[in-house]
């Protein structure tokens, strides 16, 4: 008879993922579809979080299996609750959620999901966030260690880790080119492509970001921004893409907590944010932000929301935007870049769309790759309206 039961449930489980990936794969092709058309038509300046997705941009879409591993089934399954059905959710059972396109690459995910429970897992760093970047977010769980240090080196205690280089024991390098922070601040003098190239090195340009008095053209001051609302309104908020964490730095010295979300694109960003005392989550652009609605004082973004994204996915990510602000809350779009007459044609109609109000707006020439590219940067202040905002 328990045999029976387990054999049912298996049955029962490989129903419920196939019904999972056919009630998904239509989704899953339009995105695709949409993406790279909308991909080839932008020009890019830097491809922040779309390297390791583009790779295979064009071999055919993948084809969903339910050949997946033991483990990846044992996550994904329905899990009845001890108590029977919960009176918050209405169910019997718990669904565990995983990003829909995960079961479209297998061959990924069954590496992924393949460890000796209760045992260490393997160092896959590279994997997992290839998973990651294929739209299997959020990835599934393990039951495993993750890789560590073996002789992990604790950070510099507060104010000091803010503006300090942390130990080279505080990373596991492997997943990485460089493999310690020496090379990581020394790569900016290299001509090969590496994102955010010269974030490492606290020393340089990274130290001076947004800490003038006044904000010249394109640069605004966090003291000028914050300037804009009452004192002291401005308390908790988050980065996007923010590099190494300077921006919540930066913010952090006038008592304002950021969340900082990042990608570790050859280099190990998360672990060098929180390193410095701020609070870092990785996370890609793709994903729903993981805040409650009208509950940010700030958000803010440089560089990563620009023109390499597709305009629907890039529609979609701005109402999420406007979402987690609470009405008067501040949105800066910090050096948005498109080419040519794509901001009056497409870019401005879709931010206004959205239904912020402008504080401020500012419109520069794009240079540093040659005027002959006609790029151009957006600077922008918005406010969700205090009233009405609905």
């Amino acid at each position: 008879m328990e045999r029976q039961h387990s054999s049912w449930s298996l049955c029962s489980n490989l129903f419920f993922l196939s019904l999972l990936i056919s009630s998904n794969l239509l989704t899953f092709y339009l995105f695709s579809s949409s993406s790279s058309s909308a991909s080839s038509e932008s020009t890019m300046s830097c491809p922040p979080y779309s390297t390791a997705a583009n790779v295979e941009a064009n071999e055919p879409p993948p084809t969903p299996t339910t050949d997946l591993a033991l483990e990846f089934l044992e996550f994904a399954s329905q899990h009845p609750f001890p108590f029977g059905k919960n009176p918050n959710s209405g169910e019997d059972h718990l669904y565990s959620p995983v990003g829909h396109p995960c079961t479209l690459f297998a061959d990924h995910l069954n590496r992924f999901m393949s460890y000796t429970v209760n045992g260490s897992c393997p160092d896959d760093e590279l994997l997992a966030q290839r998973l990651l970047l294929k739209g299997c977010e959020p990835l599934p769980r393990r039951r495993c260690r993750a890789a560590a240090p073996n002789d992990y080196v604790e950070p510099y205690p507060l104010p000091l880790s803010f503006w300090s280089t942390p130990s080279d024991h505080s990373v596991v390098w492997t997943a990485y080119a460089c493999k310690n922070y020496s090379c990581l601040i020394n790569r900016k003098y290299q001509k090969s492509f590496d994102d955010c190239k010269d974030c490492f090195d606290l020393a340089g340009r990274e130290k001076a970001r947004w800490t003038a008095s006044e904000s010249r053209g394109l640069d605004f001051s966090i003291d000028e921004v914050l300037a804009t609302t009452k004192p002291g309104s401005i308390r908790i908020g988050l980065d996007i893409g923010g590099g190494v964490g300077s921006f919540a730095v930066r913010m952090r010295e006038r008592n304002v907590t950021i969340v900082t979300t990042s990608m570790n694109l050859n280099g190990p960003f998360n672990n060098f944010i929180a390193s410095r005392g701020v609070v870092p989550m990785y996370l890609s652009i793709s994903q729903r932000l993981p805040f409650f609605d009208n509950t940010l004082d700030i958000v803010h973004s440089m560089h990563i929301l620009s023109n390499w994204i597709p305009t629907k996915v890039l529609h979609f990510l701005l109402f999420d935007v406007y979402r987690v602000l609470r009405p008067g809350g501040l949105f800066w779009l910090d050096h948005f870049f498109c080419v040519g007459e794509q901001l009056e044609e497409e870019y401005r109609p879709v931010i206004e769309s959205v239904g912020f109000k402008k504080v401020k707006w500012v419109v520069g020439r794009k240079l540093d790759r040659g005027p002959e590219r006609k790029e151009m940067y957006l600077s922008a202040l918005l406010q969700k309206p205090l009233k009405n905002s609905w």
